[in-house]
């Protein structure tokens, strides 16, 4: 090919080439649609007194560091945070408190993501158990299983005759307002060790056979929230393993649960901002988000 030619060859390419370019760079990026994220639930869910509050609703004793803030922040999601201290699953269709409205009211038909915590306000089940075992560990000074034998399956038979059945209602009542939308359900982290460790006596006041009572009540419980959100076609978000050694007992910094007495936060036995971190991470990862 005589050079001539040949100059007009590459010159005819490198003006391609700059045109593609330039077509490249001036073409507008598409940014995905951010999620519409509705966070519903209990104390657990809105981080009930972790530090910055969410003013926006004193009632529900609410954080700005709550496990649905971490995600939606990793997710740059859409939120809409209604969840509440003390919530049952009653409240996801009936007012809570005059002025905080039915928390399934939050969902609708372009709610692409909900999540919650719930269960463990109904029947009183967390507080009646830790208070009453707390109350009977101080009383017989550690020894023994004194809740356990007052209570024996009192507890659990709540939970599986009303807890349950109330569970799949609040549920259905979340898909039935957004049938499209990717529902999943924590569970709740271990409060207590799997058995008694006596040198956190002094900040989590339960018997040494009360202990393993408390854990296996609660898993009894987790294990039924796995269910109806089985069964209601929600993804269950599973704490036995990873929550494992960081229970209210261990040392600040390691645990995500803050003990009963002679913790950091002044709602004792919930998670603090580490368990909410933790918590968001957890769930990040089984949904495949952030």
């Amino acid at each position: 090919m005589p050079m001539s030619a040949l100059r007009r060859v590459l010159t005819a390419a490198s003006a391609a080439v700059g045109a593609l370019a330039l077509g490249l760079t001036t073409v507008p990026a598409q940014a995905a649609t951010p999620l519409d994220y509705a966070a519903l639930g209990d104390s657990y869910s809105a981080a009930s007194g972790v530090l910055p509050v969410d003013l926006t609703s004193p009632l529900c004793l609410r954080s700005t560091a709550n496990y649905p803030h971490v995600i939606a922040a990793r997710t740059a999601a859409r939120l809409t945070d209604v969840t509440c201290g003390a919530a049952q699953t009653k409240d996801f269709t009936e007012p809570q408190y005059p002025g905080v409205p039915p928390q399934a009211d939050a969902v609708t038909a372009d709610t692409d993501l909900v999540t919650l915590t719930i269960g463990g306000n109904d029947n009183g089940t967390f507080i009646n158990a830790v208070t009453a075992c707390g109350t009977a560990g101080i009383l017989s000074g550690g020894r023994g299983s004194p809740c356990k034998d007052r209570y024996g399956t009192a507890f659990d038979d709540a939970i599986d005759t009303d807890t349950y059945p109330a569970l799949k209602s609040a549920l259905r009542a979340v898909r039935a307002k957004a049938p499209q939308a990717r529902v999943a359900v924590l569970g709740y982290p271990w409060i207590t060790p799997a058995t008694a460790d006596p040198s956190c006596f002094a900040r989590l006041p339960v018997a040494t056979g009360d202990v393993p009572y408390l854990h296996a009540l609660q898993a009894h419980l987790n294990a039924v929230v796995r269910r109806a959100a089985e069964e209601t076609g929600a993804t269950y978000v599973d704490f036995a393993e990873v929550s494992t050694g960081h229970d209210a007992c261990q040392p600040a910094g390691t645990r995500w649960i803050e003990p009963l007495l002679f913790g950091h936060s002044v709602v004792p036995v919930h998670p603090n901002a580490l368990g909410e971190r933790r918590m968001a991470e957890r769930t990040l990862s089984v949904l495949g988000l952030g």
